[in-house]
């Protein structure tokens, strides 16, 4: 897939001081190679990290790091830089440059080049997972989302300290894609309603039991994120998941199948259906009312019934089907081949197929290895974030509805 030509937009980077620091090399490289101009702000903190040498060679301009250099500030180069610009991108966006914006502090060249700009500014937060889910980091990041500053991670992942969580900065070329959706702000999916299911469904089989799978959500809840992202109007409907809401997406709490196929024929009509659900394919004739107890005679005999297939359903609409029907499949053996088949049994228009086998780390992990199918067409992507795989899908799905038309 090609990448977005960016010829002649111009992008100030301000590299904040954190070991996430290094990865701002490879969004310089990333962006000037879709035709951005990169102008690059070091503050002190990340000179500790990379060189000024090294940004400026690969960014092909001179750094600033200095408010009080004598020769640019004569002319107030802070404001020249913050207006120049059409997107300010601040990664690493550590803990402390995120309070003095949230603060509105200017006390550095940074700080008060993102005080000064009246252009869109995206973060790339990088921290310790407990600096990132601390209170004081939480209440900034409200205020800064408020006052409209965009954000892209942080992901789950290993920190250089060893802990896991939350606090990961995004990969350069996951940021470089947030990048280009800012900085075209007329996509494929502007104003058009995307249609999301997430997550496992829980079918009841006494009050206290129910009949599941392993499904997280992740996969999902990063296509509606990804296609809000592109400006579409999102309807998330998601089953039983551990996962905060994605912000700027209408959510939908559900808990059956039953349950997920009346809240989606209650959202429709959309221009995009996405399906990452993981529904049971079965459910419990009928669920006790009372918590099943054993009785010395041996387990209890569950009676089941298929659950409705809400894929195939919304696909096989002979009025109001979205234009755009995108299925996922999960098998643990001949992923191609089954992919292939429910494709056209269900009639839809994409396929995303994965391997969830024993060791494919897929539920429950960040990443994901994915085949995507259309009718005349097999591509295996190679393994890469969850964030990713549904940036590059939305990428797919606009593509997908352009040529509806």
């Amino acid at each position: 897939m090609l990448e977005a030509d960016l010829t002649g937009a111009r992008v100030l980077l301000v590299i904040g001081g954190g070991v996430a620091a290094f990865k701002a090399l490879e969004l310089i490289r990333r962006l000037r190679a879709r035709g951005v101009h990169v102008q690059a702000i070091l503050t002190k903190a990340g000179e500790q990290f990379v060189t000024p040498l090294s940004v400026s060679a690969l960014s092909a301009n001179p750094v600033r790091t200095d408010l009080f250099s004598l020769g640019e500030e004569a002319q107030m180069g802070h404001i020249e830089l913050s207006r120049s610009a059409d997107l300010i991108v601040v990664a690493p966006a550590t803990a402390d440059l995120l309070a003095k914006m949230a603060q509105g502090r200017a006390d550095d060249l940074a700080s008060t080049t993102v005080l000064a700009t009246d252009k869109p500014v995206l973060v790339a937060p990088a921290m310790n997972v407990r600096m990132w889910t601390h209170a004081a980091t939480q209440r900034n990041v409200a205020q800064l989302k408020a006052d409209g500053v965009a954000f892209v991670g942080p992901d789950d992942g290993e920190m250089a300290c060893g802990e896991f969580g939350p606090g990961r900065m995004s990969e350069p070329e996951a940021i470089a894609d947030v990048v280009a959706v800012l900085l075209r702000p007329s996509t494929p999916l502007s104003g058009k309603h995307v249609l999301v299911t997430a997550g496992p469904t829980h079918e009841p089989i006494d009050p206290v039991r129910f009949i599941g799978n392993r499904s997280s959500g992740l996969q999902g809840y990063a296509v509606a994120r990804a296609a809000g992202a592109a400006g579409a109007r999102v309807t998330l409907v998601s089953g039983p998941t551990a996962l905060p809401r994605p912000e700027g997406v209408a959510f939908v709490q559900v808990e059956t199948a039953l349950d997920m196929l009346a809240a989606v024929e209650a959202a429709l009509p959309a221009d995009v259906f996405v399906a990452t659900a993981a529904v049971a394919d079965w459910r419990v004739e009928r669920a006790g009312a009372q918590k099943l107890k054993k009785t010395g005679g041996g387990p209890p005999t569950l009676s089941l019934v298929e659950n409705p297939d809400i894929l195939a359903t919304v696909a096989k609409k002979s009025t109001g089907r979205p234009k755009v029907v995108v299925g996922f499949a999960a098998e643990t053996r001949d992923v191609v081949n089954y992919a292939r088949a429910k494709l056209l049994s269900k009639a839809c228009d994409l396929i995303v197929a994965n391997d969830v086998g024993d060791g494919s780390g897929v539920f429950g992990g960040a990443e994901n290895e994915v085949v995507v199918l259309t009718r005349d067409n097999v591509t295996a992507w190679p393994r890469m974030s969850k964030d990713r795989v549904a940036q590059r899908l939305v990428q797919v799905l606009g593509e997908l509805l352009g040529q509806s038309k």
